[in-house]
């Protein structure tokens, strides 16, 4: 990726800025204009017009928008499954500086404005959500069904009585409660859909019912519960992430098509009790319960290329391979659970708020198996042809006998992460005389972390019998549109079953059960102990936010050396502490030119933790190799400087047009990093030369950008058209690293993209809703090389997604919604575009559903 100088940079970013702002002037007044001429008399509000549907969701998010003080996005619950969204990270990506990392086609992980997930708070009723993933920090938001969610905000500029540890931004997920609406309501909602791939069905549904009742009304009660159920097939190609010169030519080293065939599950609910006890006292009690489930196949037929080449051009060849076929069986359980009790206060002319909140989750793989089978070396012809962006390699007949492929391999692995989190916050809030509608708020929290990862893994040589004992049934499938056949398979079951029945037939590999064993176990404790100090001042049409937070950070690592002596049973061996104190001071600040124009900035800090895995002491040496593998209870967090600003002008037709710049200035970003040492002592064992693989900190890092919105409503124009709407974003965005080791150039960030963009387009009226929208991408760093030739990159994404209803009463909508209509695939590339490294293909998906709501 060429990266563009700081300050021709800063220079484009300003033009642009100053573009988009002379655009957002010009097309306000035109609009401003257009609204007016059909504007109703000034007694007659805009705001007592009855709205419904997703423009009454529209309606809402923009009110928190326009009512913050920082920078916000938001949708709400009313928005959420109006295009096919199974989870919170697709409910959210069409925001404003926002994507998403996906998994076989679902999104997973956010990216705020091209920063990590690792580096965004996620928070589930303003308290901090676990994460169960072991490496890092992320929160699966795949594990959240839309239908429990009441809003999501999305806050890019933080305040001090918000958690820290958010340089990216903060995604707080709020649940529904009875007083939401202050009257008995009830929805469901039930679907079944087709997957093109393999035309299997998916379905699912939801239900929710509130009430509020009690003599005086005061007890407010919601439960929610929903089911899905995904039968998936994915088409994957894992290409080379090592293109050598061979002959004066790049040429790949490997290839191997996939098929996976998974079914997933998901099973959630909310349980949220409210009690005004009186106007002054207020008590809740909330909880969610979701699981997840995945039951996978992978299927795979791997071809090595080797350096000797005949008949070879520019792009094609042929050679001598080797072939490998693998089945691996996987099964995933995970699970959440939260529960949190509180209150709201009102003492004197202050009010007082409480929290404790009580996190569990849990990733467990209580099976992970794969089954290898290989030919030997030479075994059949094979050409290549690297013309596409997908290259092709096409074995000869001989490669799918199953006789030449001898039993190889077969490994049995058991993984489980579990993280427990105990969270306890209190908040005072105060009016002061201080200008208008002044308060000062002060608050504390206290956060304890109990992070675990355990592995256990056994690994055994299979001898004595070939693939075409144990060969599956024929499918006659082959991924990416017939270009790549994968039979024969290997039946998982049939080689267990022979192996079972004939002793001798597998034998013990230490070395790899014992490091894969102890490489990944770890045990992490953090607590966090945070206390801040705000004030929030107007005068006539400014408003101030500023403030100071701290939080000290205790950390406690436990892991494990491997050497030649260790057992599966080791126990913990090697152990690391940390301590620090941080101060976040910042300052918000809002100015309403007009009751419709906005401008809002911000200067901010914050703080972004290392990944758990990257903290705990272990060593792994393989003597043999020459090679360490080890943790870093040393790393130094992240910190960051934010400074933003926008530019908003709200629409009579309730619509909104901005534009935000923001600049991030990050120390010490983390990246995992490859090294030789000379004479190093690692564990107890002393290697002349040794290749060592650690997490370390970069110098700094810079991300900046702007980002323009839209979303219109077409109220102003005559009928039928006044049931049309626009929205769309676009963002633009910089970034570069410093001081990488062994790296003399810059970088981008991880997940960095430089164009991030949607756009939908939508009309709602007499009972019909449709809707289309569009997503974008572009590539983004992915993995970190020795140098530019070796970095891996994942390519850009565009995809299209729409939906059609219509309301047959007030209470029935049945709906028909299409996701991935482009066909839209996932590719990753090394050093330069045509050098794929990975592609992998979801196909599209049609759904046709029905809800009611009462």
């Amino acid at each position: 990726m060429t990266m563009t100088p700081l300050k021709k940079t800063g220079a484009l970013l300003t033009t642009r800025l100053v573009g988009c702002v002379s655009l957002l002037a010009l097309s306000a007044a035109t609009l401003s204009q257009a609204a007016a001429q059909s504007a109703p008399p000034a007694g007659d509000m805009l705001e007592e017009i009855q709205v419904t549907g997703m423009r009454l969701a529209e309606k809402k998010a923009l009110e928190l928008k326009q009512n913050a003080v920082g920078i916000v996005d938001a949708v709400v619950a009313d928005d959420v499954g109006k295009l096919p969204d199974q989870n919170v990270a697709e409910a959210i990506k069409r925001l404003p500086g926002l994507s998403v990392a996906n998994d076989q086609g679902e999104g997973r992980y956010v990216i705020i404005r091209g920063v990590s997930p690792d580096l965004a708070n996620v928070t589930l009723n303003g308290q901090t959500a676990a994460a169960p993933e072991p490496a890092g920090r992320s929160v699966k938001l795949d594990d959240i069904p839309s239908a429990m969610i009441g809003s999501v905000e999305v806050v890019k500029s933080l305040t001090p009585d918000r958690d820290a540890n958010a340089i990216a931004g903060q995604v707080n997920i709020n649940t529904v409660s009875a007083f939401d609406r202050n009257k008995f309501f009830a929805t469901a909602r039930g679907s079944i859909g087709q997957y093109q791939l393999n035309k299997k069905h998916p379905f699912g549904g939801d239900v929710t019912v509130g009430d509020i009742f009690g003599d005086d009304r005061q007890f407010g009660l919601v439960l929610s519960a929903n089911y899905d159920e995904r039968p998936i097939r994915s088409e994957n190609v894992q290409g080379s992430t090592n293109w050598r010169t061979v002959g004066g030519y790049a040429v790949p080293d490997d290839f191997r098509p996939r098929e996976y065939n998974l079914t997933r599950k998901r099973i959630g609910g909310v349980a949220n009790f409210d009690w005004n006890v009186n106007d002054a006292t207020k008590l809740y009690l909330r909880s969610s319960y979701a699981e997840y489930s995945d039951s996978e196949v992978r299927d795979q037929f791997r071809v090595e290329i080797p350096t000797t080449i005949t008949a070879q051009t520019a792009t094609t060849g042929s050679f001598r391979a080797r072939g490998t076929r693998f089945v691996r069986v996987r099964e995933e359980d995970d699970n959440t659970v939260t529960a949190n009790a509180g209150g709201k206060f009102e003492i004197g002319e202050g009010t007082l708020e409480v929290d404790a909140t009580y996190t569990r989750a849990v990733k467990e793989d209580p099976l992970r198996s794969e089954w290898q089978f290989r030919t030997g070396s030479n075994a059949f012809t094979a050409t290549f042809d690297t013309t596409s962006d997908i290259y092709q390699v096409t074995p000869a007949a001989e490669a799918y006998n199953a006789a030449l492929y001898g039993a190889r391999s077969v490994s049995y692995d058991h993984r489980k992460a579990e993280e427990n989190l105990y969270q306890y916050r209190a908040d005072y809030k105060l009016p002061v005389e201080l200008g208008d509608d002044a308060f000062v708020k002060v608050g504390a929290k206290y956060l304890s972390r109990h992070k675990s990862n355990n592995r256990d893994y056994e690994s055994y040589d299979a001898t004595g019998f070939t693939l075409a004992s144990v060969t599956g049934e024929a499918t006659g499938r082959a991924v990416f549109g017939g270009r790549f056949p994968i039979d024969p398979r290997v039946d998982y079951d049939a080689a267990e079953a022979y192996v079972a029945s004939h002793a001798g037939s597998l034998t013990y590999s230490r070395s790899g059960s014992i490091s894969n064993t102890l490489a990944n176990d770890y045990k992490v404790t953090e607590d966090v102990t945070a206390a801040y100090a705000m004030t929030s001042i107007t005068w006539d049409r400014l408003t101030l936010i500023p403030g100071v937070r701290m939080e000290h950070t205790q950390g406690d690592f436990a892991a494990k050396i491997i050497n030649a002596a260790s057992t599966p049973a080791q126990d913990f061996n090697s152990f690391g502490k940390s301590s620090y104190t941080d101060w976040f001071p910042g300052i918000n600040a809002r100015f309403d030119v007009n009751e419709r124009f906005i401008l809002r900035g911000a200067v901010t800090t914050a703080i972004g933790r290392p990944n758990y895995a990257d903290l705990p002491p272990f060593i792994s040496v393989d003597t043999g190799a020459a090679t360490v593998s080890k943790g870093n209870p040393d790393l130094t967090p992240l910190k960051a400087v934010n400074f933003d600003l926008s530019v908003e002008y709200y629409l009579p037709s309730e619509g909104v047009l901005s534009v935000a710049l923001f600049q991030k200035d990050i120390d010490n970003p983390i990246y995992s990093q490859a090294i030789t040492v000379t004479n190093g002592t690692f564990g107890g064992i002393t290697l002349p030369t040794a290749l060592v693989t650690t997490p370390l900190n970069a110098k700094s890092a810079t991300v900046k950008g702007v980002e323009v919105n839209a979303s219109i409503q077409g109220t102003f124009l005559p009928s039928p058209f006044d049931g049309l709407g626009v929205q769309g974003n676009l963002t633009l965005t910089d970034s570069k690293s410093k001081g990488v080791l062994g790296r003399t150039d810059t970088l981008p960030m991880f997940s960095q993209s430089k164009r991030v963009a949607s756009a939908q387009i939508y009309y709602e009226k007499d009972g019909l809703s449709a809707r289309v929208a569009y997503s974008y991408r572009s590539p983004f760093l992915d993995t970190v090389g020795a140098n530019k030739a070796t970095d891996i990159y994942t390519d850009s994404n565009g995809s299209m997604d729409a939906r059609l209803g219509y309301n047959f009463t007030k209470q029935l909508e049945v709906y028909l919604e299409g996701a991935n209509l482009t066909d839209a695939k996932f590719r990753r590339y090394i050093g330069v575009k045509h050098q794929m490294a990975e592609a992998e293909r979801y196909g599209r998906s049609v759904k046709l559903g029905a809800q009611f709501k009462y």
